[in-house]
């Protein structure tokens, strides 16, 4: 493998590099850690499936601006879940080290792409709120299937080519500069600018959110004072004001989630990490599994649309469950009544 500069409480390792990243010493840290990926894992695939299954299967859902954010959102989260789960379960727990360098940033990257992704498309649907809610009449023009596919691909692009650039040359071995005390290879510089990106995303998310809360304000108001007048228009701005709450909920979990991995990531730049800490960053960064896991159940509770395909779609399951069930009773039933009436034709005669 390649020899590169490693951080200063990293030395004391011989032999594997990778070996000084690997901060789970005991096996029940091993356990715990296997145990959270598996279980937040597993339920994020699944919801977050279920969550493109109900969006792209419903016609008249998909054909929506809002519910393609909210599905790039769902695919982001899937994504990461899964790579996340494998590399983390891998390295973490099973001690896995005999990859290469290029094989280790390939999954950073595919770690960093989708949650980048995830977060991206919270910024896409807060600005899809603000432009219904601010721009109602509007809104048909200027939020449009074509225009919501082309910001989808220029938000993944975006997000896979900063993620990238570790595996492309700005890494600690290439540039022989400060390798993060997190990561392996990862440059401080390049992690001091990933932050910057993710800071300037949560920062417009947090900007948009509030000129959503701000107009949906406006909209409630207008709407207890012209009940009378616009009764449709209002049904609308009560979706709009709901959705918009519904939002607001999923950007509270993912500061919640996130700010515990963020933060020791900006104290990793400036100062130096314990054994300690960087055991809590591992922990911590399960919180990032919580987060995609708690997503799907925040739009199967408050939206509408959705939670009346989901009952489409279970009360379709109990019916084909409930088919082969009944067909021998109904089989068995006309057999009885069948046999009753010969009986009582013949005792007639």
């Amino acid at each position: 493998m390649d020899s590169c500069r490693i951080p200063a409480n990293a030395s004391k390792c011989s032999g594997n590099t990778m070996e000084c990243f690997m901060v789970l010493s005991t096996q029940a840290q091993k356990i715990s850690i296997g145990i959270l990926c598996g279980l937040f894992g597993t339920m994020c695939v699944f919801e977050n499936s279920l969550v493109l299954y109900l969006i792209f299967s419903s016609p008249g859902i998909r054909k929506k601006p809002s519910y393609l954010f909210i599905g790039s959102l769902a695919l982001a989260d899937m994504l990461a879940s899964i790579i996340f789960v494998c590399s983390f379960v891998n390295f973490h727990v099973f001690n896995e080290a005999g990859f290469s360098k290029e094989v280790f940033l390939l999954q950073l990257g595919g770690v960093n792409t989708s949650f980048s992704a995830s977060l991206s498309s919270l910024l896409l649907t807060a600005l899809d709120r603000y432009l219904s809610i601010s721009r109602p009449s509007q809104y048909k023009v200027l939020m449009t299937r074509k225009r919501a596919w082309t910001a989808l691909a220029a938000l993944w692009v975006t997000c896979a080519a900063i993620a990238g650039l570790p595996l492309l040359g700005w890494n600690c071995c290439t540039l022989d500069s400060h390798c993060s005390e997190l990561f392996p290879f990862v440059d401080d510089n390049y992690l001091s600018g990933w932050l910057c990106w993710v800071v300037v995303l949560l920062g417009c998310i947090v900007c948009a959110y509030a000129h959503v809360l701000w107009r949906a304000r406006q909209h409630v108001a207008y709407m207890e004072q012209h009940q009378a007048q616009a009764g449709k228009q209002n049904s609308r701005m009560r979706m709009d004001v709901m959705l918009a709450k519904t939002l607001v909920m999923v950007l509270a979990v993912l500061v919640l989630c996130w700010s515990p991995v963020l933060v020791l990531m900006t104290y990793s730049i400036f100062g130096r990490l314990s054994d300690r800490l960087r055991k809590v960053f591992a922990f911590c960064s399960t919180l990032c599994l919580l987060n995609s896991m708690v997503n799907p159940v925040i739009y199967a509770l408050r939206s509408k649309e959705l939670f009346s395909s989901l009952r489409r779609v279970l009360s379709h399951f109990r019916r084909q469950l409930k088919a082969p069930g009944e067909s021998p009773e109904a089989e068995s039933s006309h057999k009885s009544s069948v046999i009753e009436t010969v009986c009582e034709d013949t005792h007639a005669v």
